[in-house]
């Protein structure tokens, strides 16, 4: 297949980009810093610039592929170990960063006549807002908060593609297991030193997913043709962040001590600290219905297998 991806250097980008390379894909990346980008995606990808905001010379690589991915977006937390607080800026940055992205690749599908079959538009379980310990699917309506109406205007950005004949997949992706980024590597070293526990109350739910089962998923959605609309990429069994605290102790030969308060968490971190002290207990119904089997449903095997590799 040839696939073109906007945002390819971000966690889940980098990782879908592996796997397409090692089984022979043709994959170009839509990148603000092609030399930047060379230096951490592997050798033979093509580039192309754009601004992540207006229609340039790159609507020429999009035309007649199989696959457009728009992964394009500000890093919710920020790249460094200390997540980035949400100050007025950094809010707007998130949004705007999602929203003309979006915007920018429809403009460019417009003029083309060779349009993608697919677009694989990325989102995430926070769009359905946060819900405490009601189960959520697909078909579960958002309500607002910050997060949810972000995931909201993102979503929408692309759905005029649909009309143009291309079919569209949304994907509302949740926490993400990997020591290559995400909560595990903010979480792991507090471990390593006996400190680590669950946040707030606990009771929380965290919609996780195993790194593999995820690339997993966004390939099975893309080659699947009847594959349209929303995904919950998330494994079939959420867990509390009190029960995901014991779990990465256990597969950590670690104990869990003393919990960390809420009022801590926002002391440090501020409005991001929504992240890990809310949550959704959001379960993959359309895409178990489509016939995708997980190889981690479970979170102490899926924790095993990652921290033992």
């Amino acid at each position: 297949m040839r696939i073109v991806i906007a945002g390819g250097t971000g966690l889940i980008g980098r990782m879908l980009v592996n796997s397409l390379v090692s089984d022979d894909h043709e994959v170009t990346i839509l990148s603000r810093n092609p030399e930047k980008s060379r230096q951490v995606l592997p050798a033979g990808i093509r580039m192309a610039q754009w601004d992540g905001r207006s229609v340039g010379d790159w609507v020429e690589s999009i035309e007649n592929v199989d696959v457009l991915v728009n992964f394009a977006g500000e890093n919710l937390a920020g790249e460094g170990f200390f997540p980035e607080r949400w100050t007025k800026d950094k809010k707007r940055r998130i949004r705007e960063s999602r929203l003309d992205s979006g915007r920018a690749i429809v403009d460019a599908l417009k003029q083309i006549k060779q349009k993608p079959a697919v677009l694989l538009q990325s989102s995430a379980v926070g769009y359905y807002g946060v819900r405490g310990d009601d189960f959520i699917t697909e078909a579960t309506p958002p309500i607002s908060d910050f997060l949810a109406d972000v995931a909201v205007e993102w979503e929408a950005t692309t759905s005029e593609v649909e009309s143009m004949g291309v079919r569209r997949i949304v994907v509302r992706t949740g926490l993400i297991l990997t020591t290559e980024g995400g909560p595990l590597t903010r979480l792991l070293p507090f471990y390593k030193l006996y400190g680590g526990n669950y946040f707030g109350n606990g009771k929380q739910w965290w919609a996780w997913i195993h790194w593999h089962d995820e690339i997993r998923a966004l390939r099975f959605l893309m080659e699947h043709e009847s594959a349209a609309g929303p995904f919950n990429l998330t494994a079939p069994n959420p867990v509390t962040n009190r029960d995901f605290g014991k779990a990465l102790g256990q597969a950590m030969n670690r104990p869990s001590y003393v919990p960390v308060p809420a009022f801590a968490m926002k002391l440090m971190m501020g409005e991001v600290a929504t992240i890990v002290l809310d949550g959704q207990r959001a379960i993959p119904e359309n895409l178990g219905a489509l016939g995708f089997t997980f190889r981690f449903p479970e979170v102490i095997p899926a924790l095993n297998d990652i921290l033992s590799s």
